[in-house]
Formats: C-alpha cells, structure tokens, sequence
C-alpha cells in the first residue's frame, strides 16, 4: 500500500480531527474537540502559560495512505535561551503521536505509523535537540501522557526507543458527575465554616476552624471545556488538603460537597481529579468515597538519548 509522510495541510484538518477524537473517547467517555480546537492547538497553547511561550518552532506531519490519514504527529522545539527551564532547555518533543490500529479492512497502518515516527525522530535529531521526549497532550481535559488505553501507541514508541526513567511518574485519573457528588449537610466539626477566595489554581474553598485554617479544595474550570459542547462542561481539582490533625472527620467530604455546590451554579457538569504515586494510596479510597471512579492511568516522562546525547556532543 503506498504511503506518504508529509507536512500537516489544512485538508487534512478533518481526516486529524476524527484520529484525535478517537484517542480521547477512549479515555473519556464520549469526548471530543472540534477542527478549530485541534488547529488551535497545532498554532499555539496559551493554557501552558509557562512552557509553550519557551517553544521556538512547531511542526505537525501526517502519514498517508490512499488518501486516508492513518498516523499524525505534532513536535515541538524548546528554546535554548536561559528563561528557558533547565529540563526543557534546547529540547525538543513529540507532543503527540496517534495512528489508527491495525484492522482486518485496513493493512498498514502500524507500518505507516513506525516509518512516521522514524520520520518524527530525524526531524528532533535536525533540529539538534539535547533531549527528546513523548506525550500524548490532546486539547482535551484529563488526556495527556501516555493513557493505558493507548496501547498500540505506547509499544510504537517503546520499539522507537522512547521509554520511561526513574523520574517518570503514572497518574491516576478521576472523574466524578458533579451531580454525584455529596450534600453539603451540616458542618462536621462546630463552628466550622467555609470561605470562598481566589487560589492557586482555580477558585479556593476553605475550611475555617474559628480563625484556623483546617484545609482548602481548589477548583478550575478548565478552558477547554467552553468548546466541547454535548459533552457539558469541566472543572479539575487543582488542589485538596486537610491539615493532619482534622483528617478522617469528614472535612475534605464536606469541601468536596461545597465544591460541588459551586460546579452546579456554574452549571459545571464533570469534575477531574487526579493523583500521583506519591498520594495515590490515600487519595484514592477518599476520591472514590465521594462520587469519583478511575477513568484512566497514565504515564508521563517518556524520552529516549538523543543523537547529540548519544555521540558526546
């Protein structure tokens, strides 16, 4: 079957779209972005306010076969400058790879996207990049790394050489329907109350003993989820703590329930949460208790030596 690999056109745009789409509904249920979403994003990721004003080029490539879009890759090249941060300083990325899996009316696609991803490799290897890395970010909320519903994606790397370090993490993804979420009720504790500010990430709701600080949820209402439309829109928890000594009375139950209270009157329809390795024993029996259930694992910090790495340059 002929193949080529080629620079992303705008007639491609569809074609892409229905490959990302495909990605993210089988992470989140029934998720979606539009064509503008994606082209926005191969332009530009304000939402990164920290790391995409670092990148210095972009670059997105499509693998073709008989005029269908079976593979597509978007890479990025970071900065060598000092404002640059020391892990991404004179990097590059493959922000994403996707292809569609083998299928019995369709030979060639894990050819397609191999020679694509070799393709991708030289691209990082031109560009002279000190460390080349691997995700799989997608403008949609709850679906970046390499989710374990990616497979066929995730072993195409691996033999490309990418793989995982010490410092890699796996996530663990949560989403509850905000409506699922507990009552507020009564307070837990006496004279415990709770006061609205902005946080670090996302509106603060805080949990005031008296004048004591007993613990605090954040909630963002993400950015993306203006676009989605059918599927409603999203919030993240960007962060949740409950000091040491009021743990297990009921005050980060009673901080979720507040939480939700204020997803619904801005008609927020689902909530992520997420934890890491270091919190997710404690974290996810308390996510689950309150409305959550695991919507995917994944696995960040994939990178593979570079070919400057690899010759001492």
């Amino acid at each position: 079957m002929s193949l080529e690999v080629r620079p992303f056109r705008r007639g491609d745009r569809e074609q892409l779209t229905a490959l990302v789409n495909a990605h993210i509904a089988a992470v989140v249920p029934g998720g979606a972005v539009s064509v503008a979403r994606i082209l926005a994003q191969l332009e530009r990721e304000p939402g990164e306010f920290i790391v995409d004003p670092w990148v210095d080029e972009r670059s997105t490539v499509v693998a073709v076969q008989r005029d269908r879009v079976v593979a597509a890759a978007h890479l990025l090249r970071y900065s060598a400058d000092e404002h640059v941060g020391e892990s991404y300083r004179g990097a590059a990325e493959i922000r994403w790879f996707l292809f569609w899996p083998e299928a019995p009316f369709w030979q060639g696609s894990l050819d397609a996207a191999e020679t694509l991803l070799a393709a991708c490799i030289a691209q990082l290897d031109r560009w002279a990049a000190r460390t080349q890395y691997a995700d799989g970010t997608l403008p949609h909320p709850g679906v970046y790394g390499v989710p374990a519903q990616w497979p066929h994606v995730r072993e195409a790397l691996a033999r490309a050489g990418f793989g995982v370090d010490a410092e890699s993490r796996t996530e663990t993804v949560f989403l509850a329907e905000v409506e699922n979420l507990p009552p507020v009720g009564s307070p837990p504790l006496v004279d415990l109350r709770v006061a609205r500010s902005v946080g670090i990430n996302g509106t603060r709701l805080t949990a005031l003993l008296g004048e004591e600080q007993v613990g605090y949820v954040e909630v963002e209402i993400l950015d993306e989820a203006e676009r989605l439309g059918r599927q409603g829109r999203f919030a993240d928890i960007g962060n949740l703590d409950v000091v040491e000594a009021q743990r297990r009375r009921g005050v980060g139950t009673w901080l979720v329930a507040h939480a939700g209270e204020w997803l619904r009157l801005g008609r927020v329809d689902r909530l992520l949460g997420y934890a890491g390795p270091e919190d997710e024993e404690c974290l996810t029996p308390f996510l689950e208790s309150v409305g959550f259930s695991v919507l995917t694992r994944t696995e960040r910090g994939w990178s593979r030596p570079s070919a400057t790495s690899a010759s001492g340059g």
